[in-house]
């Protein structure tokens, strides 16, 4: 189970990371990190368990499968198998004790969400979303060990620590068919690049787009623009209209993402000007950062069923709408905690937005907590296994 990693620990494995000379150190470094995120020495990583996980004929490294999207299409993901996860969550930890990302990054950035995305641009008479394309595989392994010969990383030839930033590099990449711009027409090729599915991919994309962000902020701060990017998600916003198509500004930008190799999704520009529903993250930022109204009306949709008709009936009736709407991308359970799981986790991004005290927050959180089966479940379920023994008690745990 993971913790939470107090500064003395993050200064430890940053001064550690420091020290590290060769593999068999790396691979101590690893172990130590384990043993923080997960409480146990799980890993006990070595030199050989680490050439296996990084060669790239190794089939077994990532489980590949598509994830419909909504709009059609489908996303590729790659799942590191539970060995190599540990492994990248722990070079995610070292990671995130010794880099900083940008400013404007707000996505898989420690202390920050989308909220923190958001609510710069409240309040502006103009919002300007823009999307990359295939942003995960878009950065290559080379352009990631050529990054990792500088500071903080120091990972170079320089001190014979290069062949630690090889084995990261190895390890975080996966061979995959991409698309790339050959002779002026897009073709398939197989590049080691960035996987979807990865929990070290994120902190790495923030470290690849730290020149984008440095240079996409000071083109904002030149025409008088805020700036914030939330993973593939890019975001301008002011009080004056410099959004123009062939504009100084709409033309820089392009350069500036076609400079750090990104493609702009065109499908997915807009301008959002005030006088409507202005959106960054989901999340409406028109006057101050909130949820849009159909969130809010769906929770008391639910609560309502719940409360009306039961919990067994209003399952049936969650599940329909949940399906049509997420069934597509997520796997649906079948009892009622998956329907309280549901509505709790909506409860918590609803806290996360409006804050604890907000009253709409804390009127349908009551609610939720009168019909709560984890709350009122647990002493019957105890009675019975008490009375009738277990099996009865977990027939009617999964019953219910």
């Amino acid at each position: 189970m993971s913790k939470n990693v107090t500064l003395e620990e993050k200064i430890n494995i940053k001064n550690k990371f420091d020290e590290i000379y060769d593999i068999a150190d790396f691979c101590t470094l690893l172990n130590h990190c384990c043993v923080i995120l997960f409480s146990e020495d799980l890993l006990k990583i070595n030199e050989k368990s680490l050439k296996i996980l990084a060669d790239q004929n190794n089939k077994s490294r990532y489980y590949k499968f598509d994830v419909p999207k909504k709009n059609g299409g489908v996303r590729v993901i790659h799942s590191p198998n539970s060995e190599l996860k540990m492994v990248l969550k722990c070079i995610n930890l070292i990671f995130n004790c010794i880099y900083t990302p940008h400013t404007a990054a707000t996505g898989f950035v420690t202390g920050k969400s989308v909220v923190d995305n958001s609510i710069i641009h409240c309040g502006s008479n103009y919002v300007f979303n823009l999307d990359l394309k295939d942003f995960f595989p878009s950065i290559e392994i080379g352009r990631i060990l050529n990054r990792f010969n500088f500071p903080p990383f120091n990972l170079n030839k320089n001190n014979n620590r290069d062949l630690i930033g090889n084995y990261i590099g190895w390890l975080a990449c996966e061979s995959m068919i991409v698309e790339r711009t050959l002779d002026n027409k897009m073709t398939k090729v197989v590049k080691r690049v960035l996987p979807q599915g990865s929990p070290l991919s994120p902190t790495l994309t923030n470290i690849i787009c730290e020149r984008l962000d440095r240079r996409l902020t000071g083109l904002a701060n030149r025409h008088g623009v805020k700036f914030s990017r939330y993973a593939d998600d890019i975001t301008f916003s002011s009080m004056h209209n410099v959004y123009q198509s062939n504009s100084d500004f709409r033309n820089s930008v392009v350069d500036i993402i076609k400079s750090q190799y990104f493609t702009i999704n065109e499908s997915k520009v807009r301008l959002q000007k005030n006088i409507v529903r202005q959106e960054v993250t989901g999340l409406v930022v028109n006057k101050t950062v909130n949820v849009s109204k159909s969130y809010v009306k769906r929770l008391r949709l639910w609560l309502n069923m719940w409360e009306k008709y039961g919990t067994q009936e209003a399952l049936v009736l969650f599940l329909n709408g949940y399906i049509k709407d997420k069934g597509h991308a997520k796997k649906i359970g079948e009892n009622s905690f998956f329907m309280e799981n549901v509505i709790e986790g909506k409860l918590n991004y609803l806290k996360m937005v409006k804050g604890e005290n907000n009253s709409t927050y804390l009127s349908l959180k009551k609610r939720f907590e009168k019909l709560s089966l984890k709350n009122n479940s647990i002493d019957e379920i105890l009675e019975i296994w008490e009375k009738k023994g277990i099996n009865e008690a977990m027939s009617k745990f999964y019953k219910v």
